[in-house]
This record gives C-alpha cells, sequence and structure tokens, in this order.
C-alpha cells in the first residue's frame, strides 16, 4: 500500500470527548445560538405589536388608525404560539381596538365596527392556522420518528469497544431534518478479525436507501464467512448485480457504490485495505504522523463489474498501538468554503493527537465541527466517518459504569 506521510503541523492536541453518536432527531435540525435569539424575536413580535399599535392609536388623531398592527399580532403567534396563546393574543388583539375606539367615544361608528370584525376574524383565521400547523408539527414529528428507526435499523451505532478496539462513528445529514441517505458504514467482529465497511451509494432517496440495506446486509454475512477481504467485496459485488437485475436493471435501483473495506487482524499490528473508488482512508499515529492509505492499484467501485473483471487486491499496512485509522466518506473531503476550496482532512489532522479511547470520539467531534465552520454551517453532501483505534499499553482503564442494581 502507498503511504503518504501528512504535514506535520505543530504536534497539536484534541483531548478526549465523547460526541461520536449520530445527532437524535429529538434534539431538532438547528440549535446555534443566532437561531435561538431569532427565534425568541419572532415569539416576542406578536405583544410588541400590540404594545406599538395601543402607543400609536393614542398618540395620533382618530382618524388614523392601528388596525394593521393588530390584525398581523395574532397572524404571527399562529404557527409559533400554542392554540390557547394564539387565542389570548387574537381577543388581546379585540379588546385592544375596542378599548380605544371607547376612548374616542366612536363605537357605534362604521369605521370602528369594521375594525373591530376585521380583526376578530384575523383571530379567527389565525387559530385555525395554528390548529393545521400544529397537525402538520405532529405529522413531521411522527416522520422524524420513523426516519430515526429506520436509521437504526440500517445504520446501528457501533459499539464503543468491538474486537478489543476503540470506535466512533457518525453520520451527518446534509438536509436538516434528514437522518439517513445514500452514505454508509459497518463494523463486525469476525474470526478473521475487525473488519469495516464505509461506502458512499449513488444517488438520493428512497432508492439509495435501499442500496444501502443491500450492501450492509450482505457485508455482514460476508465479513463472517468469507476468509479474505477479496472474497468480502466481491460478495457485495454479486449482491448489488443481484438486486440491480431483481429490480429491472441499474435505473430503478442505485447500482454502485464507492466503498472501502478494512480488515484488523487480532495480535498482528497490521491492518489491510481494499479500495473500491473511495476516498482514500488515513491512518493517524499515536505522535501525530499521519499517513495517506492509497491503493496500490485504482479499481472501479462496486456494482460496475459489467464494465470489467479483475482480481480485486488488498494491501497492508502496520497498525501500531495508539494509532488510529479514519475512514470517510465524500461528504468531508469536497466540503467546499465560501471560496470553493475544499476542506483536506489529511492537511488538517497531521501532528494533531487524538489520546486515549475517546480519541476516536474526539476526531469525529473534531472533524464535523470544523466542516460546520468551512462550510459556514451549509454542507452539500450527506457525509460518513468511522474511526478506529488500536489501543496502547499507556491507555488508562474505561470507567467503570454506574452501578444501578441498588447494591452496596
Amino acid at each position: 500500500m502507498g503511504l503518504v506521510p501528512g504535514a506535520d503541523i505543530g504536534g497539536r492536541r484534541a483531548v478526549g470527548q465523547r460526541g461520536g453518536r449520530p445527532r437524535n432527531p429529538s434534539e431538532g435540525s438547528d440549535t446555534s445560538p443566532d437561531v435561538t435569539h431569532e427565534r425568541a424575536l419572532v415569539r416576542a413580535l406578536p405583544w410588541f405589536l400590540l404594545v406599538i399599535g395601543v402607543v400609536y392609536d393614542m398618540s395620533t388623531p382618530p382618524e388614523f388608525t392601528a388596525a394593521p398592527l393588530f390584525t398581523a399580532a395574532p397572524l404571527i403567534a399562529a404557527p409559533f404560539y400554542s392554540l390557547l396563546s394564539t387565542a389570548l393574543i387574537g381577543a388581546a388583539s379585540c379588546l385592544a381596538v375596542l378599548t380605544l375606539h371607547f376612548g374616542n367615544s366612536n363605537t357605534t361608528d362604521v369605521e370602528a365596527v369594521t375594525e373591530l370584525l376585521t380583526v376578530a376574524t384575523v383571530a379567527v383565521l389565525a387559530a385555525l392556522i395554528n390548529r393545521v400547523v400544529r397537525r402538520s408539527d405532529e405529522q413531521l414529528a411522527s416522520a422524524r420518528s420513523i426516519a430515526e428507526a429506520a436509521q437504526r435499523a440500517v445504520l446501528p451505532q457501533p459499539d464503543h469497544r468491538i474486537g478489543g478496539l476503540d470506535i466512533a462513528a457518525r453520520y451527518e445529514a446534509a438536509e436538516a431534518d434528514a437522518f439517513i441517505g445514500g452514505d454508509l458504514y459497518a463494523v463486525q467482529d469476525t474470526p478473521h478479525g475487525v473488519r469495516v465497511i464505509v461506502g458512499d451509494v449513488r444517488g438520493k432517496g428512497m432508492g439509495a436507501v435501499a442500496a444501502v440495506a443491500v450492501v450492509i446486509g450482505a457485508f455482514r454475512e460476508a465479513a463472517e464467512q468469507e476468509a479474505t477481504l477479496e472474497a468480502v467485496a466481491q460478495r457485495l459485488e454479486r449482491a448489488l448485480a443481484r438486486e440491480g437485475t431483481r429490480r429491472e436493471g441499474l435505473d430503478a435501483f442505485e447500482g454502485f457504490t464507492t466503498a472501502v473495506l478494512a480488515e484488523i487482524p487480532r495480535g498482528d499490528g497490521v491492518i489491510r485495505i481494499l479500495n473500491r473508488g473511495h476516498p482514500e482512508p488515513l491512518l493517524l499515529r499515536g505522535d501525530g504522523r499521519l499517513c495517506v492509505l492509497s491503493a496500490s492499484e485504482p479499481a472501479l467501485p462496486l456494482g460496475m463489474g459489467d464494465l470489467g473483471v479483475w482480481p480485486d487486491r488488498a494491501d497492508e499496512a502496520e497498525f501500531p498501538p495508539g494509532a488510529m485509522l479514519l475512514l470517510y466518506t465524500d461528504g468531508l473531503s469536497e466540503a467546499r468554503d465560501i471560496r470553493g476550496e475544499f476542506y483536506n482532512p489529511a492537511a488538517r489532522l497531521g501532528g494533531r493527537i487524538f489520546p486515549g479511547p475517546h480519541g476516536p470520539d474526539s476526531l469525529l467531534a473534531t472533524l464535523t465541527e470544523e466542516v460546520r465552520r468551512h462550510t459556514g454551517g451549509g454542507g452539500t453532501d450527506d457525509m460518513a466517518l468511522l474511526a478506529v483505534r488500536r489501543p496502547d499499553s499507556g491507555d488508562a482503564p474505561e470507567a467503570a459504569p454506574p452501578d444501578v442494581t441498588g447494591r452496596d
């Protein structure tokens, strides 16, 4: 395997932290301070309009009216407030109009009656809008719950320790409230060592999700049964071809997948990599030195066997204690900033250290945050990250879980 050393950028250290789990749909799509402040401002706006309307009406001659402000208040409240609060704001608007006209002794004028009826009608419409919005929110919450369940079924979060290795995985969707797409990862402890896959299915939508399920299902079965990575790759190739035929060809099925497979045998201190058209994995040593694990021979993605047949060949590299393997999809390496410059993980990670059993979690949390800053929070592609670390003899043991059995 071609090893390309990464640039040393000063031995910066990132302390370990837990942060490798996928975003929980119940946490919402955006909790940034700016968005929180904007929502708080919008929620305060109906009451602000009522106050401004009263002040305006009291400080101007009777022929001037603040009716537009009183009608706007319940309409603005409808999407953001509960039904009771929306009704209260509507009632407050009507009360304000009635009180102001009573103070001007013109409650029976045609203009006053028309204004009161207008505000009351808008208040009723605001309540109806609120019910529609609340019902839509309930349907969205149900859809998000289903999406979360689908993600857990198709991309279950791997344990933090598998086969004696420290593991962390993360899936970041480019679209808000989208929890699963065409990126995939899986980790399997097998008789041949720990085997992993990270891949990216062509296309989007349910076709891509179906292909993800096919690839992961075939990988888990082949990883247990096949003696070599090459044989695993061929099983995946056949599974995609079979599914494409069953669905009447590639036009009806997302038929090819870029993927990188890795195998870490027990006790050998090596790692085997088989790359099928996927971004090159990175090996970050415990002292901060970085290697790009380039394939010795380029290969086409999985599912493109009809374009040619050639033998797969896995490359082998040293995987010493304290080293960490990073596998990722092109959502990381093709993330662009405002100037169109790509995020370069090899250049960013060279010289940095993520020590201890929580190093994989810390690495993925750091990458996710840096990509978010690099793109300004507007990534255009999903991103799957998987980090695997071989423990070092100097690692401190992980803290035991709390005793919840009630024993002394």
